[in-house]
């Protein structure tokens, strides 16, 4: 992965990471708050070799020191000092439990040893440290003394004196604030990058890029709105829904460059991704465009063109199928454009073979030639095998994708069964895509004064005049009214 692809996890989780980099910081204040406070206290001593010679005497002397000063730097950890100052003291501890709070150092090259006692007690902790310190002399003293007799030719002498500290040395918390904030953003990065790399759900564009290469014919926006008001004539004329079905219709103009393409079929890897308003909404489209749309619902199991459009569904595709009734007495005209539907018809008890029958490929081709555009809604194709059979028989597919609806696999797997059959897939359709964020998809577009929108060519490079149907429509009404009664002898059974 390069860095934007970094970034855009990074994005896609950031509230994850937010809250874990938050629980660090508060992680750190607690222990800030629940650790006893502990006093630091330090004296400093100064090592002298006791001599009045030469000059040549005193530098011998120095590096005798220095070379001795280590020594006693790990004396001051031993109980031949700790003892008399836990005894001068009266303090209850041993020389070892003593012995990890007393810490003594010594800069290089100097003949000054620094020791620091920590309690938690400032007044306790000055008073072991400069007792530490007096037992030291006391002891160098006594060890380096001669055994022939005579002072001791080293001599240590306190040259800072301990005092009670006025703050405590720990917890530091603004250390413990920022190792928190540390710590909880690199784990929140850490769960960010595995939770992306377990997660194989099409989130955007870049995820499908991992799939396939086949064109983005459009981006829709989640709208909560769509539930009740599915159809792109419910929506402001310049909404942003609006427009991307306006901006899914060009670019599948442009996909479709050699025109051969005049009957579309819409399916879905699995139900729920919104295949079906997306074949209403493109049909709409495309009959503002000023072309003869007819819109066909193929999905012979759980059919909704006709409850998104208000219109009957007891006569229609299955109906014209077995040849229970002429196609034009079955198209039902909607709204003001020159839009009409097929709707499904009764459902069937053998959908996949009237889908792949050559009753159906000989009706999709009759009404190619009467209209500028077909679009046909079918059923998903994982689930079952309807998309596939019909896709041969028609000019190309638009495989919609709703986001964090599928994951990469099943994606595969619908793209390896249009491959099967060798169907012609001009582009995909991302679905349900976030308003903002890292996987929206954004779009700019122009509108004129008046509002009126671009005026794309049909899917056929060839549009036919004046569909050659029987129309009945209502120009002063938005919806269609016209319903169709279906045969008193209907052969397939009732839904």
């Amino acid at each position: 992965m390069d860095l934007r692809e970094y970034l855009r996890i990074f994005r896609r989780n950031s509230l994850l990471i937010v809250a874990v980099t938050l629980a660090g910081l508060l992680a750190g204040g607690t222990y800030s708050i629940l650790t006893k406070p502990t006093y630091t206290a330090e004296t400093q001593l100064f090592v002298a070799i006791q001599s009045s010679g030469s000059v040549q005497e005193l530098q011998q002397g120095n590096t005798f020191s220095q070379a001795r000063v280590q020594s006693y730097v790990k004396t001051v950890s031993s109980p031949v000092v700790l003892q008399p100052a836990i005894d001068a003291l009266g303090l209850a501890v041993t020389p070892q439990e003593l012995a990890t709070r007393v810490k003594a150092t010594t800069d290089a090259n100097t003949v000054l040893i620094t020791i620091a006692v920590e309690d938690g007690s400032s007044v306790q902790a000055a008073a072991t440290a400069q007792a530490v310190a007096e037992s030291l002399i006391k002891a160098v003293d006594t060890l380096e003394k001669p055994k022939t007799g005579g002072t001791s030719p080293v001599s240590l002498s306190v040259i800072t004196p301990a005092t009670a500290p006025t703050s405590p040395s720990a917890p530091n918390t603004k250390i413990n604030l920022i190792l928190g904030l540390l710590v909880g953003l690199t784990v929140g990065a850490a769960i960010s990058l595995l939770r992306s790399t377990l997660d194989t759900r099409i989130r955007g564009e870049a995820d499908v890029r991992r799939v396939s290469d086949a064109p983005l014919l459009g981006g829709i926006s989640f709208d909560p709105l769509a539930t009740r008001n599915p159809l792109l004539t419910q929506a402001a004329a310049q909404s942003p829904r609006a427009e991307s079905f306006r901006q899914l219709r060009t670019n599948l103009q442009f996909a479709n460059v050699t025109g051969h393409a005049k009957s579309v079929l819409v399916s879905s890897s699995l139900p729920g991704e919104g295949k079906s308003t997306t074949a209403t909404n493109l049909a709409i489209a495309l009959a503002q465009a000023g072309k003869s749309v007819c819109l066909i619902d193929a999905d012979l199991r759980r059919p909704m063109v006709h409850e998104y459009l208000g219109l009957d569904r007891n006569a229609g595709l299955t109906t014209a199928l077995v040849g229970a009734a002429d196609v034009n007495d079955l198209l039902q005209p909607w709204g003001e454009d020159n839009l009409h539907v097929l709707t499904s018809g009764q459902i069937p008890p053998n959908p996949s073979e009237l889908l792949g029958s050559d009753d159906m490929r000989n009706l999709i081709e009759s009404l190619e030639e009467a209209f500028d555009s077909i679009v046909i809604d079918a059923p998903p194709l994982l689930p079952v095998t309807d998309a596939a059979v019909l896709s041969r028989h028609v000019g190309g597919v638009v495989l919609v994708i709703g986001s964090q609806k599928i994951s990469q696999q099943d994606l595969e797997k619908s793209l390896s069964a249009l491959d099967l059959v060798g169907a012609n897939l001009l582009g995909v359709v991302l679905n349900r895509l976030p308003v903002k964020g890292p996987d929206a998809y954004s779009y700019s577009y122009y509108s004129n004064d008046q509002g009126s929108d671009y005026q794309g060519e049909s899917l056929s490079s060839n549009p036919s005049d004046t569909p050659k149907v029987r129309r009945s429509r209502d120009n002063s009404r938005e919806e269609a009214t016209h319903t169709y009664r279906s045969p008193s002898k209907f052969p397939l059974g009732h839904n």
